[in-house]
């Protein structure tokens, strides 16, 4: 597919041209990200509706969940221009996949609230809808965030996955203070998903732990 497009629109072009590079695929390369979508994006649409193909691709997971790649997605569904989705990896799909937690309904909240009081606020809000929440979080905020879930979600069971589909991807499985706890202990690296089950109470470690 990518080599068959004029130009690759990419969040990280120097990640993206590795991976270019690594294909064969020599189709010219442009950034879009949340910095410069509001001028990227009305030119991305004219080159398309002037005949060019272009591929939109993100760093990691899928373009246009809890990425900008939605506002391009918008505008050339306003400009009349067709979107072709290709299915990739999803972290919060991937992640809710392998944790174990019925999945028939669930709740994708991505990215909480950055200060404390709003995450909380948020939070009781999740938990009033009584379904599984899947979030993101950065190494930065992971730890505060565990926290804060503790808090609302007391030991309800949680599921935390780091670097999802990716090399050093890794579950963790328990209550929030105490993945919170272990977490702490070995380094906070990577991207996070947390699977939140909030009528499943977390099951006891395991001898030794």
């Amino acid at each position: 597919m990518l080599r068959e497009v004029d130009l690759v629109a990419a969040e990280d072009t120097r990640r993206t041209r590795g991976l270019l590079e690594a294909y064969g695929v020599r189709a010219p390369l442009v950034s879009y990200f949340e910095h410069n979508q509001a001028r990227r994006g009305p030119e991305l649409v004219r080159r398309l509706q002037g005949g060019a193909r272009i591929a939109l691709v993100t760093d990691a997971g899928t373009p246009g969940v809890s990425d900008p790649g939605f506002r391009l997605v918008r505008l050339c569904r306003d400009a009349g221009v067709p979107v072709v989705p290709i299915p990739g990896a999803s972290a919060a799909v991937a992640a809710l996949s392998a944790a174990g937690i019925p999945a028939d309904r669930f709740v994708f909240e991505g990215f909480l609230p950055a200060k404390p009081g709003r995450r909380l606020t948020r939070l009781r809000e999740l938990r009033a809808l009584e379904r599984p929440v899947v979030l993101y979080e950065s190494p930065h905020r992971v730890l505060a965030t565990l926290e804060a879930i503790e808090t609302v979600f007391g030991a309800a069971e949680v599921v935390l996955a780091r670097e999802v589909t990716k090399r050093f991807e890794e579950f963790r499985r328990g209550a929030a203070g105490e993945l919170r706890a272990a977490l702490a202990a070995a380094g906070v690296r990577g991207e996070f998903t947390l699977v939140v089950n909030p009528r499943g109470a977390a099951p006891p470690a395991p001898p030794g732990e």
